[in-house]
């Protein structure tokens, strides 16, 4: 009776597992069907165990048209972005890499600026503010399409702090992301209009990793 307990445990655990999998699709197939762009699901099958550097891989590569810069987004905000691409997988480096850097607009007063990752627990970091900047804890941070790289519009974090920088006449902020990061195992790979066309696409394929640089 142990035994047959035992097991029947560990069926009801993995019942769980798949019912949260399966809550996770239907939330990333409705957020699919609130986007305008053309999107893919795609599945992460490995996460980098180097502290320092925040990649995943996926099942989706060139073969799908995937392309280096290409957003990644989940239902709730934006993962990251298309780092590395071959035939049948992608690299992607989340928003909270600190070499990854994103255009964001705080969508409360239209202001536009730079969130990178801050490798951390911090989330993001939105440097060199002006020191009169309109930005307050609680704003919303969205995606811009500055750039080109990334669809506008999209969650990307929240400021939770905003502080002055002592001795410099500027501030800075931090955000945590919208996305739930290393959580899931599927995500959302999102056309962006810039890349759209064949001729564009073809050149995307063969441009260099987006860093802290918003310029495609």
């Amino acid at each position: 009776l142990k035994e047959k307990q035992l097991l029947l445990e560990v069926r009801l655990q993995r019942m769980a597992a798949l019912e949260a999998e399966n809550r996770r699709i239907r939330e990333l197939l409705a957020s699919a069907a609130r986007i305008d762009d053309q999107v893919l699901i795609a599945e992460i099958i490995a996460v980098s165990q180097d502290p320092y550097r925040n990649q995943i891989t996926l099942n989706k590569g060139a073969r799908d048209g995937v392309y280096r810069g290409q957003a990644l987004v989940d239902a709730h905000g934006v993962l990251g972005q298309i780092v590395e691409v071959g035939p049948r997988q992608s690299k992607a480096l989340l928003i909270t890499d600190p070499d990854h850097g994103i255009p964001v607009e705080v969508n409360r007063t239209g202001m536009q600026t730079i969130a990178i990752g801050s490798g951390d627990e911090r989330g993001l970091r939105l440097p060199f503010l002006a020191s009169n900047a309109d930005i307050k804890v609680g704003d919303l941070l969205v995606s811009s399409a500055l750039g080109g790289r990334f669809p506008a519009g999209y969650p990307v974090g929240t400021v939770y702090e905003v502080k002055h920088v002592a001795g410099e006449h500027f501030m800075e902020a931090y955000a945590s992301p919208a996305a739930r990061l290393n959580q899931g195992r599927q995500a959302l790979l999102v056309w962006s209009e810039h890349f759209h066309r064949s001729d564009e696409h073809d050149d995307a394929l063969q441009a260099p990793a987006a860093t802290t640089d918003p310029a495609p």
